[in-house]
């Protein structure tokens, strides 16, 4: 399927592609996917945002994103309180603090999530979930 598209948005699709050093390609693939994308829809106005936000990164921080994770603190902080509410053994600050850091655990996994589906639509081999193992 070919498309014809004005002279003016041409430009600034090379400019940008030129900015990014990638292909006009990716790039009009890249916001095609952003603005067709229904999945985020049902998530709030500021995780859609942010989301979005990253097919605008460069592969090197959509990498660095996709390799993320939570603190070892907050990872152990987050199986220790696990643990003791399985036993219902936490007071009710705890369990605030358990669901933010289960909050915060879901919002991480879903930027990289998206940063790796980001980085294999633009051609990286590998599944999402490689793309997401830190890289030691």
């Amino acid at each position: 399927m070919q498309i014809t598209i004005p002279e003016n948005l041409s430009t600034r699709l090379q400019q940008l592609a030129a900015r990014r050093r990638q292909p006009v390609e990716i790039i009009v693939t890249d916001r095609l996917f952003t603005a067709l994308d229904d999945e985020l829809d049902n998530l709030p106005t500021d995780e859609q945002a942010e989301l979005r936000a990253l097919h605008h990164l460069s592969d090197d921080a959509l990498q660095a994103i996709a390799a993320e994770q939570m603190s070892p603190e907050n990872q152990a902080l987050l199986a220790q309180l696990m643990a003791r509410n399985s036993k219902n053994d936490l007071n009710q600050k705890e369990q605030r603090l358990l669901a933010e850091l289960v909050e915060r655990g879901d919002q991480l996994m879903l930027r990289k999530a998206e940063a790796a589906a980001i980085l294999v639509q633009r051609g990286y081999s590998g599944e999402p979930d490689e793309l997401m193992t830190p890289h030691v």
